[in-house]
């Protein structure tokens, strides 16, 4: 998120140092997964809608951060395939068909599967087998599956270097590397540095993924919890030689997610309590013997990595973006836990808004005020 925010603010002219713990762009996820996968299209309502808008126009800022870098960033829009393994998931998928009809849809735009002319439209279709043999086993099938044509994949590791390579280039936007910041000391406009330094501010952006909590709540009025909590996932890469065009395969918070050269990427765990946040163990064995039975033609292919690593979950679990209550000069960019990769470029524009003071145009659950408030209770 701090990357894309400092990109949006390169294209404002906006003066802005960006501060690494480490190296540009060690601070951001470098996991193997990559999927955008949107909501349930039932039950509709303001977080869906942003999320929707946001997983459409990453295709466009996708496009204009490769013209820009010459660098592949790993997006396709191709899809997923949900397995339906028992009849009652099937009748539940069918309702999901006219949801998708009604909120799946982005206006002027050109005819995609049908539809009125200047909409662009996405499926949720549901099928009796599957249109790519053997993905998932037919075993998995026994009420069939569903075919959503809205989700994509991009590559975490290719966008973030995209985005740092963008960046080293800028002219607005200068870099202060291995600054891992101490403190916030919102009252003074200064962020103190763990090496004995520090910097002045007018207005400071604060997007640490889960170190981002502790560093606001330190200069906050006292919570009776915590603002937010990393949690521990881990994922392994196959070198399947698949067709990078396979749609992403879910079942039971399994997700398998095919690359441009072939490599299937799989996760992921979500943890609470762990003892060693980038170690794998085996609940990840687990998540491989589960994809191979999934899709039987990965049993006899190497995991050639294996990853671990943290995710900021904020406690109302929502994004969690804008000027902090009593201290308007600080502003929050974080949360996110499983959709940062979809949302972080919007959630960078609200951020940029906060700063500008303007209204960020954000569900009102994602503000900081909101997960202060949470966290007061």
């Amino acid at each position: 998120m701090g990357l894309w925010a400092a990109v949006k603010a390169e294209r404002l002219g906006m003066s802005t140092v960006l501060v690494e713990a480490g190296r540009l762009g060690e601070g951001a996820s470098g996991g193997l997964l990559g999927a955008l996968m949107p909501h349930m299209p039932d039950k509709w309502n303001d977080k869906k809608q942003f999320q929707f808008d946001a997983l459409l126009s990453l295709e466009d800022e996708v496009a204009a951060i490769e013209a820009q870098t010459g660098l592949s960033c790993g997006y396709r829009r191709s899809g997923r395939l949900i397995p339906l393994p028992k009849p009652h998931l099937r009748v539940i998928a069918a309702r999901h068909n006219e949801d998708a009809s009604i909120h799946w849809r982005q206006a002027g735009e050109s005819e995609v599967d049908g539809g009125e002319t200047g909409t662009r439209r996405f499926r949720w279709d549901v099928l009796d087998q599957s249109p790519y043999a053997g993905w998932p086993d037919a075993s998995f099938l026994e009420a069939g599956l569903v075919h959503d044509t809205f989700a994509a994949r991009v590559s975490p590791r290719k966008l973030t270097a995209a985005l740092a390579a963008l960046l080293r280039g800028a002219k607005h936007v200068a870099i202060a590397e291995n600054c891992e910041v101490s403190r916030i000391d919102a009252a003074a406009g200064r962020v103190e540095f763990s090496h004995g330094g520090s910097m002045g501010f007018s207005r400071c952006i604060v997007s640490a993924g889960h170190r981002a909590f502790p560093l606001i709540e330190a200069f906050s009025k006292p919570l009776l919890q915590p603002l937010g909590q990393p949690v521990k996932g881990q994922a392994a890469l196959l070198r399947a030689g698949m067709d990078p065009g396979l749609p992403l395969l879910y079942l039971n918070g399994l997700y398998l997610v095919p690359h441009d050269n072939g490599d299937v990427a799989l996760g992921s765990t979500s943890e609470d309590a762990f003892d060693d946040p980038f170690s794998t163990d085996g609940q990840l064995d687990d998540l491989v013997e589960r994809a191979r039975a999934l899709v039987p033609a990965l049993a006899g292919v190497p995991v050639v990595e294996r990853w671990a690593g943290l995710r900021p979950k904020a406690i109302d679990r929502d994004p969690m973006v804008g000027p902090h209550p009593d201290h308007a000069n600080v502003i929050a960019l974080g949360g996110g836990f499983k959709v940062s990769f979809g949302v972080a470029h919007l959630l960078a524009d609200a951020a940029l808004e906060a700063v500008l003071g303007r209204a960020m145009g954000v569900p009102p659950s994602f503000s900081l005020v909101n997960h202060m408030s949470v966290a007061s209770r």
